[in-house]
Order: C-alpha cells, then structure tokens, then sequence
C-alpha cells in the first residue's frame, strides 16, 4: 500500500502538469488569434503557476530512496559551548518546526532534555507527513552558528555548533528486534513539575546489547506509550546503522569513502560580523539569515537533492 500510494503520487501531478500545459498552449493559440490584454494576464497568472508545480514536481521525482517517502525522526544534540549551544539547539528545534508547519506536516515531541540555563540539551521529534524524511536528510549532519551572544554581557562574538540527526520512521516489524538483544529499563521522569513527573518510574529506558545503541523516551505519562516510541526510535536507529554499513562497504569498494565526523560543518548560520546562511556542500546562499531561521529552507533543500 505504501508503494502503490508513492506511485499514485507520482502519476497525479504528472497528468495535472499535462492538463496545465495542454490548457497553456490552447490559451497562446486563442491570443495569436484575438489578442486580449486580460487573457494575456491570465495566461502569465497560468504560466508562474506552472513553472512552480513543475519545479515541486522535480524536486518529488528526486526522492526516489527506499525510505524517502516516509516520515522523519529527528535528532537535535547541543555540541560544546554550554548555554550558547543550548539555545542554538532551541533555534533549529524552532526552525524547522516552523518548517513543518509551513508544508502541512504534524510534529510530535518525542523527547527532550532541557539545558541548565535555556535551551535544549537534546530534543527528538517526529515530523509526519509524504516525503518528510525525503526532504528532511538534507539537513543531517552539524549545523555552525556565529553570532553576538546574549547571553554575554562584554557582547563578545561566539560559535556554536549542533548535531542534527535525521532518521526515516521504520516500524518495529521491519527490524529483527530479539528480545534477549535488548535491556529495558524504567526509571522516574525528570523535569518541571506535572503530575506524573518524579512520582511514578513511567521512563524508559532500551539498551541494544548488540550495537550500544540506547533510546529513552519519557514524554508520555504512560510507560506503555514510552516504550512504545522507544521502540519505534531504536528500530529507526538500527536500519540507519545497517543502511550505513552498506554505504560504508561500497565506498571502500569505489575507493572514495569520506568521513563524515564532529566539526565538519554542512552549513554555516552567520549573524555577525555579517549576515549570510551558506550550505557548504552545494554552496547555495542566502544573506536572509531571519528567513531561514524562520522555517525557509526549501531552496537548501532543494539544492542538496538537485546535487546529490
């Protein structure tokens, strides 16, 4: 049903452009014959409206991955600067809920760890919605920000760098999960205040005894529903693994496997001493840093799949 629903979303807005650009070409041939400066306005009104269908279009043709039409677990870690770092999470958490909100999709708070001053230490969401991880694992991988820091009173200019980690949703049937393979531990929820929180050990805990991996969750008031999201984050996590064994097995195959390590920056957020966002893989700009932060990042989007 998932494959059939990708292939039905493929044919549709082919035919649609068809019908478009049918309806554009009877348009023209009517104005050679009887020009009309309002049909004329209207067929530049048809034409814009086009050329944007066709360029999303594009764009969903380029998400032919396995999992790139499924939803997206994201992963947003603090890396060294302490408080900076914390805020500098909270900034890209907010950006690309924005982002989400924009494209219609639904964003489900998995967990989160606050910072110890403002912030976020680490958050986990889910964006659900066609394509999310499709256009989401453009923006894996750490994120730099340059700024004035306000929370520095001599106004000293800081970097802060986080971890963005971005993971297709796989259900739990799709991974060879044994029992005997996993350690499931419940401990109290901490945070601020709410009825459940420090009283009952709804928090879970899941150590993969295979691979290391650990996976808490402990939003929900119920143990049964953290388990539950536990268990959904840790199989998204082993699929990743398996898919990046693979990938790892054919670079060295080709000879060209390149690392992919802390500090290596996919894009730079730069507030002073100018203003500039720039993706250093596919080199697109934009000095609209506010718009970017903002949730506007399609054209950063768009430019790592036209790349890749």
């Amino acid at each position: 049903m998932r494959r059939l629903s990708a292939l039905e979303g493929r044919i549709e807005p082919l035919e649609k452009l068809r019908k478009s650009l049918q309806d554009i070409t009877e348009l023209q041939a009517l104005l050679e014959l009887s020009p009309d400066p309002e049909t004329e306005r209207s067929l530049e009104e048809m034409i814009r409206s086009f050329l944007r269908e066709l360029d999303e279009y594009e764009l969903k043709v380029l998400l032919d991955d396995e999992y790139d039409i499924r939803n997206a677990i994201v992963e947003i870690s603090a890396g060294a600067g302490g408080t900076e770092a914390c805020d500098w999470a909270r900034m890209l958490y907010r950006m690309y809920t924005r982002w989400a909100e924009r494209k219609n999709y639904k964003v489900e708070e998995l967990s989160m760890t606050p910072g110890e001053v403002t912030g976020i230490r680490n958050v986990t969401f889910r964006v659900e919605g066609p394509y999310a991880y499709g256009y989401l694992k453009s923006e894996h991988g750490v994120h730099r920000l340059v700024r004035i820091s306000p929370f520095d009173a001599t106004n000293r200019r800081h970097t802060s760098f986080a971890l963005v980690n971005v993971l297709p949703e796989v259900e739990e049937t799709e991974i060879n999960l044994k029992p005997e393979e996993l350690k499931i531990e419940t401990f109290r929820a901490s945070g601020a205040g709410g009825q459940h929180v420090n009283k009952t050990e709804s928090a879970v805990r899941i150590i993969h005894i295979p691979t290391g991996i650990v996976v808490s969750c402990q939003n929900e008031r119920s143990q049964h529903k953290n388990r539950a999201t536990a268990m959904k984050i840790l199989a998204a996590r082993l699929a990743a693994l398996a898919r990046n064994q693979t990938e790892e097995r054919l670079h060295q195959m080709r000879g060209d496997l390149t690392s992919a390590e802390w500090g290596k920056q996919i894009r730079s957020y730069i507030m002073q001493p100018y203003a500039l966002v720039k993706d250093q893989r596919t080199q697109y700009e934009t000095t609209n840093v506010q718009a970017v932060l903002d949730g506007e990042i399609d054209e950063f989007i768009a430019a790592y799949l036209r790349k890749k």
